[in-house]
């Protein structure tokens, strides 16, 4: 059986202070970095700067973040377009047990879950953490039992060494209550995707860990397995490049990187459960982290490489291997 990851968030969070409203956490020389949370999103800043917006309130399907900015203030997300109305700036879903949690309509499942909890853990070499935790119960239409139960947590980072805005999106999902194992499968884009605003859907460029583009799935649709995927493009007249990162302790080496142009652009990392189902078992949760990067401008492949490792280098120690 294929290794599974337990997430520890007190590992990941060496020293976890809970909030109900808002927080801050303040290096010498750097700006503050700061949460504020109300009745139906949450609002990351940095100097008073945006940085990540989460909504999580009157949404009826899934929560997600609706937008998310580079150091120099460019919003790269686009949330609910015309053309895929569920497709919500950055996200997480799949298909479990035969019932999706991409898509948005009244037969399919709906991410539920109360308001997330405001988390910081101060600072790591001048590094600061700012984030949150939130419980989703995965339920399929016309019931009230969870298929799953997601503990997602939402961090952003910054300090000494990191030029770009850097966050660490990590689920972890078990079985609900009195089920003893799900079958998690998909398309090959479903996982943690990201829509961008429209300027960006033309005259882009990807890049890869990997150095070429994996095979075309489908139109200009790729998975390739690699370590991270980029795209850069103008937003609004602004280069910019965003990158997501695969985690080594993630199942299943490398990710399968999706990307996709023409019509529009997005970028996802995949489980590649559309490839082969992944079984959970009951006390044998599932962990899947990645990291999210945004620069100004166009950036090189060792610029992204030297990301990559810094932000593994925050993240170790947050997890503990277990068999499956």
């Amino acid at each position: 059986m294929p290794r599974r990851i337990r997430c520890t968030m007190a590992a990941v969070f060496a020293s976890v202070f809970w909030f109900s409203g808002a927080l801050s956490v303040a290096v010498a020389d750097e700006p503050v970095l700061s949460a504020q949370q109300d009745d139906s999103a949450i609002l990351i800043t940095a100097g008073g700067r945006p940085v990540l917006s989460y909504r999580f309130g009157d949404v009826p399907f899934k929560p997600y973040a609706n937008e998310l900015y580079s150091p120099g203030g460019v919003q790269i997300l686009r949330d609910a377009p015309d053309d895929h109305l569920h497709h919500h700036g950055l996200m997480f879903a799949l298909v479990v047990d035969e019932v999706d949690f991409w898509g948005e309509k009244p037969d399919r499942g709906k991410q539920l879950g109360g308001a997330p909890h405001l988390h910081s853990a101060g600072t790591d070499g001048g590094v600061r953490r700012v984030g949150f935790t939130q419980q989703l119960l995965w339920t399929p239409p016309e019931s009230t039992k969870p298929l799953v139960v997601e503990d997602r947590s939402v961090t952003v980072h910054a300090g000494a060494g990191i030029d770009a805005t850097l966050v660490t999106w990590q689920t972890e999902l078990r079985p609900g209550p009195g089920r003893d194992a799900v079958t998690l499968t998909g398309t090959h884009y479903d996982g943690l995707g990201m829509r961008f605003v429209v300027s960006m859907d033309t005259a882009g460029q990807f890049l890869y860990a990997a150095g070429e583009p994996g095979p075309v799935v489908r139109g200009t649709n790729r998975v390739t397995p690699s370590k991270w995927a980029a795209y850069t493009a103008k937003a609004d007249g602004r280069p910019v490049t965003v990158a997501i990162f695969d985690h080594p302790d993630n199942p299943r080496q490398p990710a399968g990187m999706f990307t996709m142009a023409g019509h529009f652009a997005y970028l996802s990392a995949t489980p590649n459960v559309w490839k082969e189902p992944m079984k959970v078992q009951s006390g044998r949760p599932l962990c899947l982290r990645y990291g999210i990067a945004v620069w100004d401008g166009s950036v090189d492949a060792e610029t992204i490489d030297r990301m990559h490792e810094k932000w593994l280098g925050l993240e170790a120690g947050g997890t503990r291997p277990s068999e499956n």
